[in-house]
């Protein structure tokens, strides 16, 4: 039985930002792996989800979205996974200064940087379980406050609280 997908790989709602999407062969279906406003937590995130699936013996199926290449275009592109990670020019990450004008206009470590995009997918996949997906600009920007204001247990402990609430929804 194949495990790759009849149909390619939708385009993620919301802002573009750098999205991981999986083929689920059971659902028949593309659901979001990982998400981040930058480019090395997604590519992380994609390189350990598919050698899980690999040891497991699934034949995984990827794609990464991210923003266009150019300032201000706004726009998602579909992105190969295998090239960007060998790329080793930086792609252009969305501009956080622009959301704080009292962040710091350096980029983050990389470490610095794995762990915000980790608290991220962290709370984002618990609005998910909530049943929240289609996030408005300033819900993004609300997420981006938690995740840049509050440790990663204080996060996971908010994921586990929407969690909750969205299993009470069904």
């Amino acid at each position: 039985m194949s495990t790759h997908p009849r149909t390619p790989s939708p385009q993620p709602p919301g802002p573009p930002r750098w999205v991981a999407m999986f083929y689920e062969p059971s659902s028949s279906s593309w659901k979001v792996g990982a998400q981040s406003p930058y480019r090395s937590p997604v590519l992380y995130a994609v390189g350990e989800m598919t050698q899980t699936l690999r040891a497991r013996g699934e034949d995984p199926a990827v794609t990464v979205w991210g923003p266009k290449g150019g300032p201000g275009d706004g726009g998602w592109e579909q992105r190969d996974p295998a090239a960007l990670a060998a790329d080793a020019a930086p792609l252009r990450d969305p501009d956080r200064a622009a959301d704080a004008p009292d962040a710091p206009a350096t980029k983050p470590s990389t470490l610095a940087e794995r762990m915000t995009g980790r608290r991220q997918q962290v709370l984002m996949a618990g609005l998910g379980k909530a049943g929240l997906y289609d996030l408005a600009p300033d819900d993004v920007t609300a997420v981006r406050a938690v995740v840049d204001g509050l440790d990663e247990t204080t996060v996971r402990r908010i994921a586990h609280w929407l969690t909750v609430a969205g299993a009470g929804r069904s």
